[in-house]
């Protein structure tokens, strides 16, 4: 809502406004391109132009929506759910990805699964085995031990310590 209402603002025509995506009907001159760039910073937004930075962002995407995938919805693996959605290579993907994050897209994913466990510890509406099904872990002691790679405590810890604070 708030990229289009900057759209409209500056009287950008534009096909449609997707998560993370704006498709533009015609090129913009420097000046409205300066003046879109600002308004979009300042709603807390980015403008991204370069083609390698946004297909990093592009993948960002599909790995939020791979996290947002439930129980049994996945039919294929994280790289080829990555690929089909970026349509690209996975291995050129992971390089560029590597390159401009600095991680790898495997760790990144890692990390958002954690986050996203973080969420449902504190919730406590989950026990730990229902987390870790329904995070596609293929146990228990696989989420704790990525759990505790990244944050240094155990889940049950992590939700111990939610509760007392």
């Amino acid at each position: 809502m708030t990229v289009k209402s900057e759209l409209d603002k500056l009287d950008i025509q534009y096909d449609s406004v997707e998560l993370g995506e704006v498709s533009i009907r015609k090129n913009i001159s420097p000046e409205l391109h300066h003046s879109l760039y600002l308004a979009l910073k300042q709603s807390g937004f980015e403008l991204i132009t370069d083609e390698k930075n946004y297909l990093v962002e592009k993948l960002k995407c599909a790995i939020f929506d791979l996290g947002m995938i439930s129980d049994g919805d996945l039919k294929t693996s994280f790289s080829d759910f990555i690929s089909l959605r970026v349509n690209d290579n996975f291995k050129s993907l992971n390089d560029l990805f590597s390159d401009i994050e600095g991680i790898t897209i495997e760790k990144y994913i890692i990390k958002q699964k954690v986050e996203l466990v973080k969420e449902l510890l504190g919730y406590n509406k989950l026990n730990i085995t229902e987390i870790a099904y329904k995070m596609h872990y293929s146990n228990v002691a696989q989420l704790s031990n990525e759990f505790k790679s990244i944050t240094g405590l155990t889940p049950v810890h992590f939700r111990h310590l939610r509760h007392i604070t």
